[in-house]
């Protein structure tokens, strides 16, 4: 069955997101007219999503090192054909649509990279760290992908490098080379801050001007706002925001209980990017200290699993995954609670989703399968004899 922990966390992440998207997303069965079609919806996919754990899960965690070999190629033709033809919500191209599903290839574009990097890191690892040439070929592969991902989705370009980087750090690659790696972001991150305050267009980033106003709305360019009347004060200016702070701010600490959310209403994401927000409002404290909880108990539960394991692929593959979940789960909780600008993140596993859902639980059942078929270094056994004999060798 693989690790127990990890299916627990995965049984209460799928409770929560029944409950809290049944609720936030009264306003589609207003719509609909369908009272139980968020809900019916929701568990369909869960229950999918349920199938893939299981069946992936059983896969021996050794098979998934071919899987790079046809979904890198895939995931870049994939995010070319978007970037061109792609359907557009919200004014990015992020989808393909085929008619009957519709899909973001940078979902994806994020697995096969990790699944990638966890490879080359296995592939190269010497007694004294990873290989020199082990990060100019993650780079070789990893900037093509974010590239792709960049013009149309800024904020999973970004989560996705940082997964990555954080990999690298894991996988010992020369501190030197992270260093400069770091020095040139960081160089590359002041640029973006000097043409975000002096330009307001830039003619092949048509989805600028999103950028620029997301990021001056959230670095003070709502000073005015905090110190205008509240009884004057135009709250459809950064609506989403506005209304998450009313959630979290209403709650009163405990919460006003499942189904009871009134700014559901008023956030046009509440069932996905916002989502956190509802569950404060909701659950109070205690229910955002539950989820946050889950997600830790997740990243340590990996942290197990992969210093227990004997070779080397398994364990960059468990930690890349869950760092990958559980760093899109800290955006997105750090949006809804206003410490970071609006993203177009949903919360894994719990937001209101279809194949970004059902590629999270090929996730876990791939971390799953890492618990379960990786081999494992045994711990030593502790005797009585142990202390100043304990140098006897245990049969």
């Amino acid at each position: 069955m693989g690790d127990r922990v990890i299916w627990i966390v995965y049984f209460f992440l799928c409770v929560i997101s029944l409950v809290e998207v049944y609720s936030a997303a009264s306003t589609l069965s207003y719509k609909s007219g369908r009272f139980w079609e968020p809900l019916v919806k929701q568990a369909l996919f869960l229950g999918a999503g349920t199938i893939i754990v299981l069946l992936v899960h059983r896969i021996p965690c050794r098979m998934f090192k071919i899987l790079p070999i046809l979904s890198i190629p895939l995931s870049v033709l994939l995010l070319m054909i978007t970037l061109l033809s792609g359907a557009a919500t919200n004014d990015a191209a992020r989808w393909i649509n085929l008619g009957f599903i519709q899909f973001q290839p940078s979902e994806i574009a994020k697995g096969s990279l990790i699944i990638t990097v966890a490879l080359i890191l296995a592939r190269t690892q010497r007694e004294n760290g990873a290989d020199k040439r082990a990060f100019k070929i993650i780079m070789w592969v990893t900037l093509p992908i974010v590239g792709l991902i960049f013009t149309e989705n800024l904020s999973t370009a970004g989560l996705l490098f940082g997964v990555v980087l954080l990999m690298m750090f894991i996988g010992r690659v020369p501190l030197v080379q992270l260093g400069k790696l770091l020095g040139v972001m960081t160089l590359l991150g002041v640029l973006m801050g000097v043409l975000v305050y002096l330009s307001s267009d830039v003619p092949f980033l048509h989805r600028f001007e999103t950028w620029k106003e997301r990021i001056e709305t959230h670095f003070g360019g709502d000073e005015d706002a905090r110190d205008a009347d509240p009884a004057t004060y135009d709250i459809d200016k950064g609506a989403q925001v506005a209304h998450a702070n009313i959630a979290i701010a209403t709650s009163n600490g405990i919460g006003k209980m499942p189904g009871n959310s009134v700014q559901r209403d008023f956030l046009s994401q509440a069932f996905s990017d916002f989502i956190y927000a509802v569950i404060i409002e909701e659950m109070g404290l205690w229910g955002a200290a539950i989820v946050v909880f889950l997600y830790i108990i997740l990243l340590f539960r990996a942290g197990r699993i992969a210093s227990r394991c004997e070779r080397n692929f398994p364990p960059f593959l468990v930690m890349g995954l869950t760092l990958l979940l559980v760093t899109q789960a800290m955006v997105n909780m750090a949006v809804a609670v206003g410490l970071f600008p609006v993203t177009g993140q949903p919360l894994p596993l719990i937001s209101r989703g279809g194949t970004s859902t059902l590629i999270n639980c090929f996730y876990i059942g791939m971390i799953l399968s890492v618990s379960r078929y990786a081999k494992q270094v045994k711990p030593p056994v502790h005797t009585q004899f142990d202390g100043p004999m304990s140098d006897i060798k245990h049969e």
